[in-house]
């Protein structure tokens, strides 16, 4: 079964043009091509990363933090009550008066160090500042070196300029090892926020729009790779990371309480989610997946609809977030 669904999977209609087989996709003369098997590397590289994250929150974001005036608060333990324990994870965090009553006397102690329990316990749950400054500044670093690499990946290509050159040769197109690299690191921090989400601080607005999105991003950027779409992939990493480091950076200034300088940044990532995220990303980049190609082949491949369905789901995120983003600055001029 599993043989019959990989053949079904690899079906050479599914991801490239009529006439062309992955026997074409074989290195050679000096072209170099992306092969499927090269995006295992992705897991081991994620592994990598949350390394340095760990110890970039640490040994950086930690000191940094101090300089800016945040304090590392150290919440008190209740003391360990298997009782009290299984009762929070499976049936309340907030218990009632007459709950509370009884749990005192299956405990044998008072009411007072049950109630003293629970709140102790429930401000354990809460991340502290610290906790929160140190996961913006991962994201910050990762999204401003990726935003800096991409550029300078990206600056003397001519597709950076004109879209249309993203289709020109497909879909033999050379690999460049700066694009695996850019790839590899891309896919590989995508896949560590997945790893991480069960740790990773928990936002009730928009959590399960972030699950979504990871996958999408990684759904996405291995399919493109898998189909050699990959100088519209390197476009569409690019427009997503310019202003995700500017959302990081603000994040970082509200837990310093840096008012001025995260209304500012909050401001300057508003500007460049709208240019970005509702002006490029769908005027630029969904018009080189949905309109171009059709100057290229007149079948469409079964991976044009489903790239550009994902494509689509993104764009949905986008306005999603934008939303978001709206009130908030809404709240920001009116309400002061």
């Amino acid at each position: 079964i599993l043989k019959t669904l990989n053949s079904w999977f690899w079906w050479e209609n599914i991801w490239m043009p009529i006439n062309c087989t992955w026997a074409d996709f074989v290195d050679r003369e000096g072209l170099v091509f992306p092969k499927p098997h090269q995006l295992y590397a992705t897991i081991p590289y994620a592994f990598v990363l949350l390394i340095i994250r760990f110890f970039s929150e640490r040994y950086v974001a930690i000191p940094l933090a101090k300089a800016l005036g945040i304090k590392n608060v150290r919440r008190v333990k209740p003391q360990p009550n298997p009782v009290l324990e299984s009762y929070f994870r499976e049936c309340s965090r907030q218990p009632s008066q007459s709950e509370i009553k009884g749990l005192a006397k299956k405990c044998n102690c008072t009411v007072h160090l049950v109630e003293k329990w629970f709140r102790r316990r429930r401000n354990l749950e809460i991340p502290t500042v610290l906790r929160k400054f140190q996961e913006a500044f991962w994201r910050f670093s990762f999204y401003l070196t990726s935003s800096i690499v991409g550029f300078i990946f990206l600056y003397d290509k001519p597709w950076f300029y004109d879209i249309w050159q993203t289709w020109v040769g497909y879909p033999f197109q050379t690999l460049l090892p700066s694009q695996y690299w850019y790839y590899m690191a891309e896919i590989g921090f995508y896949w560590s926020l997945i790893f991480t989400l069960g740790i990773d601080i928990k936002r009730k607005a928009d959590f399960m729009a972030h699950v979504v999105h990871h996958l999408a991003a990684i759904g996405l950027m291995s399919g493109s790779w898998c189909g050699n779409y990959v100088r519209l992939g390197t476009l569409v990493m690019f427009v997503h990371d310019t202003a995700d480091f500017w959302l990081e950076a603000a994040k970082m200034f509200n837990y310093a309480r840096w008012e001025k300088t995260c209304n500012i940044l909050f401001i300057i990532f508003s500007i460049a989610f709208f240019i970005t995220r509702m002006i490029l990303f769908p005027f630029w980049i969904l018009r080189a997946t949905l309109y171009q190609p059709t100057y290229y082949s007149t079948t469409p491949v079964i991976a044009y609809f489903l790239f550009n369905g994902m494509l689509l789901t993104l764009q949905g995120l986008h306005l999603y977030w934008g939303y978001l983003i709206f009130k908030i600055l809404k709240r920001f001029v009116f309400l002061k």
